[in-house]
């Protein structure tokens, strides 16, 4: 017994730094195997994205644990395949294998990921089922549930959860306000904010205000989104990143408070060693195209072409370019146009779909035709 307790913690060990091939080798050669290193080896090849491996290793483990079982559902989840780690899921109740709180995470996040409401539906009635009379989810699977539904479109379902739940922390509350906020009721998340703040243990973070901030922008509750981006500076000490700056640029430039969305931008540089990045100048530009400020503009793309060293810097050309069309300017769009053409800037390929029809009426065939103009 102490022979394979070595050699599977050597195996865990060379696994755990990512030299699977070494770590395979010795799995290979190890003379009686033990559940320990079947699973590591499993883990090490689900956590590198080898699900083809870890799959060949899955079928061939002689008896598998929940521990098995989590690490192919979690693997394919984090490489990007819900569907089939729900399908996994079946298997292992087929099989008899109870899940546990690990499994049923994963699985809710496989089901945010790719929009199964159905199966988290079925998973959230099952939690239901098997917990005791009066009981709500724990505050983990509470805040996975509240994620699942509010990214699959049902905000309704993930109040009714958080309505459930007897405990909280910061991140219930920020999925909640996010949840509202990216279904555009803006009223409701800023009306949790107030109620998150009043509650002694539970503090606000950055991902709290930037939930608010869309909120308010996509509302457009302009006075609201400032009060409460002052609010984070002052009242709690923290310090805007990159994202709370783009939203309340976002927000004004939204309003047609250009001038103040561009001090903003500005005061990026100045007050905090940040720096606006494109998507910043970009929605600024986005904006000024909206209220057809071509002074404004003409300033903002000056930003761009500072920083700007990619294909990315086509849609600032055509955007400004639309500034210029939307004035009645057509000389300016034209020499934007030759500007193109002269410093070898390409616009972006655009895509158009094309079913082709037989005889009968049918489509057999779609075809995608890409046209760069």
């Amino acid at each position: 017994m102490p022979d394979v307790v070595a050699w599977s913690s050597m195996i865990s060990g060379l696994a755990g730094c990512g030299q699977l091939e070494d770590a395979r080798r010795l799995f290979d050669k190890m003379p009686s195997k033990d559940l320990i290193s079947w699973n590591v080896m499993i883990t090490g090849y689900c956590k590198q994205g080898q699900m083809g491996s870890a799959r060949d290793l899955f079928n061939r483990v002689p008896s598998r644990d929940t521990v098995s079982w989590n690490a192919m559902i979690s693997g394919y989840v984090r490489s990007g395949n819900p569907t089939r780690a729900m399908e996994l899921f079946d298997e292992m109740l087929q099989e008899g294998q109870r899940p546990d709180e690990v499994t049923v995470l994963c699985l809710i996040s496989a089901c945010a990921d790719s929009g199964s409401i159905d199966v988290g539906c079925r998973i959230h009635f099952a939690l239901r089922a098997a917990s005791a009379a009066g009981s709500s989810p724990s505050v983990v699977l509470g805040n996975a549930l509240i994620d699942m539904y509010a990214k699959c479109g049902s905000i309704e379902g993930a109040i009714g959860v958080f309505q459930e739940m007897r405990e909280t922390d910061v991140s219930t509350w920020n999925s909640i306000i996010g949840g509202l906020a990216l279904h555009g009721d803006a009223k409701k998340a800023v009306k949790l904010f107030e109620k998150m703040r009043r509650i002694v243990g539970v503090r606000p973070d950055g991902i709290t205000f930037m939930s608010v901030l869309v909120a308010c922008s996509h509302s457009g509750m302009v006075d609201e989104g400032r009060a409460y981006f002052s609010l984070m500076r002052d009242g709690y000490g923290m310090k805007p990143n990159v994202k709370h700056y783009g939203c309340m640029v976002d927000m004004l430039g939204r309003a047609g408070r250009l001038k103040e969305a561009f001090r903003l931008a500005e005061e990026m540089s100045s007050s905090y060693p940040l720096e606006p990045n494109a998507v910043v100048w970009r929605a600024l530009l986005g904006a000024c195209r909206i209220h057809g400020n071509l002074e404004m503009g003409e300033l903002v793309n000056s930003k761009l072409l500072c920083m700007a060293s990619d294909a990315s810097v086509s849609g600032n050309y055509v955007l400004l370019s639309n500034i210029y069309a939307s004035t009645g300017d057509w000389d300016s769009v034209e020499k934007m146009r030759a500007l193109m053409d002269d410093t070898g800037v390409m616009k972006e390929a655009g895509c158009a779909l094309f079913v082709k029809e037989d005889g009968g009426g049918k489509a057999n065939k779609t075809e995608l035709l890409r046209r760069i103009s």
